[in-house]
């Protein structure tokens, strides 16, 4: 699954240490995201998707 949260991370100048800290998760999990290698849990995409101020299916791409 495509997905833009390294493109909003990096807008926001935040590491991912720092946003694995603002979601509550590890780091080696927000790489993992960004890198398309896990797939998030509905909560943790809704979690995404409010930090970032942007509706879900605007941060995730399911047709790639």
């Amino acid at each position: 699954m495509r997905n833009l949260i390294r493109e909003r991370r990096e807008a926001m100048s935040w590491s991912q240490a720092e946003l694995a800290e603002r979601l509550a998760v590890s780091r080696q999990t927000v790489n993992a995201i960004e890198t398309g290698k896990y797939d998030p849990s509905l909560p943790l995409a809704f979690k995404l998707a409010r930090l970032f101020g942007e509706p879900i299916e605007v941060l995730f791409d399911d047709a790639a």
